[in-house]
């Protein structure tokens, strides 16, 4: 039985070192550092900085969201004691972290890893909004599957290489769905208008498994049903049903907040300038002033001689009774 099998500790949050995320971030943050200092200058024109403070503040908080999925607590916690933390770490990687990545990234790097060739053939296809869209929610679907996660996280028999997998399909198929979004590739990116339906389709697919995850009856995932430690307090249906809020709320919440920021600031500008209401006024200003002069250089009267010669003529006495 699984019960009999399932072996946990009873120190739930008991430090555990994960060399290997430490040495996944340290690569990236020497990646990044050497291509920004030592590529970067030979990219850019000269006295052009590689990359803006931004982007900088971009990729540090990118690192810190990566550092914090994958490392203790939350991969422990996640992986050995609540379903809702494993959620929490797929929203970090999928919709949190992602955009950050690809903000943080300089048009001259993008183009340097990419290059001309296949690769940029590849990406360009993989990166259409509707190939991005349906590759992204279907890994979605997939990772929510009973029989993978149990395989991916059911302690001594856990398939590590199925769990990393997981995670590098959903973090990869993310960055392509962002990509249209805030890619650093302009002509990879789609219009505003676009990027609200897009963001919005985005958010509809994951309603399923939260749904499910919040209405279900008894424990979804086995790997998770064991009587103790329940962390928190929290059975094995409330730690379910939190995942679901995490997964639909948090989600949702998120790409909504970018569709609605994103809208008043296409859609409801406040300065009649946005609109341009002030090029068309220019516009008759100069078509004015053009006739006039014209009409100056044939011997026409303008219209403000007229008024400024009627103005000064005196009106006419009313006659005696």
């Amino acid at each position: 039985m699984l019960l009999a099998t399932r072996v946990v500790s009873q120190q739930p949050w008991a430090f555990h070192a994960h060399p290997e995320v430490w040495v996944l971030v340290f690569a990236l943050v020497a990646s990044y550092t050497y291509a920004v200092r030592v590529i970067g200058p030979r990219a850019v024109p000269a006295g052009e900085a590689p990359v803006s403070r931004r982007q900088l503040t971009w990729f540090v908080l990118a690192i810190v969201l990566l550092w914090f999925a994958s490392d203790w607590p939350v991969h422990d916690i996640g992986e050995n004691y609540l379903y809702s933390a494993h959620m929490l770490q797929h929203m970090v990687l999928s919709y949190f972290m992602p955009p950050l990545v690809l903000l943080a990234t300089p048009e001259w790097l993008a183009r340097a890893i990419v290059g001309h060739g296949r690769a940029y053939g590849a990406l360009r296809w993989l990166t259409k909004p509707v190939v991005a869209g349906v590759a992204f929610n279907a890994v979605v679907m997939i990772t929510h599957i009973p029989g993978l996660v149990n395989a991916a996280v059911e302690p001594g028999r856990a398939n590590g290489l199925l769990h990393y997998g997981l995670h590098l399909a959903l973090v990869t198929t993310a960055l392509l769905m962002w990509m249209a979004v805030c890619g650093p590739l302009p002509e990879v990116r789609i219009s505003a208008g676009a990027t609200l339906i897009y963001l919005f389709a985005q958010s509809v697919v994951p309603t399923v498994p939260a749904g499910w995850l919040t209405f279900a009856e008894g424990a979804v995932y086995k790997a998770y049903d064991f009587p103790s430690p329940r962390l928190f307090g929290l059975s094995v249906t409330y730690d379910q049903q939190i995942a679901g809020v995490i997964m639909k709320v948090g989600g949702s919440a998120f790409l909504w907040t970018i569709v609605t920021v994103m809208f008043f600031r296409r859609f409801m500008r406040t300065s009649p300038d946005d609109y341009g209401f002030a090029a068309r006024r220019r516009a008759v200003e100069e078509a004015r002033a053009r006739a006039e002069a014209q009409a100056a250089a044939d011997g026409a009267l303008t219209y403000e001689q007229v008024a400024e010669v009627f103005d000064a003529t005196p009106a006419p006495e009313e006659p005696a009774r």
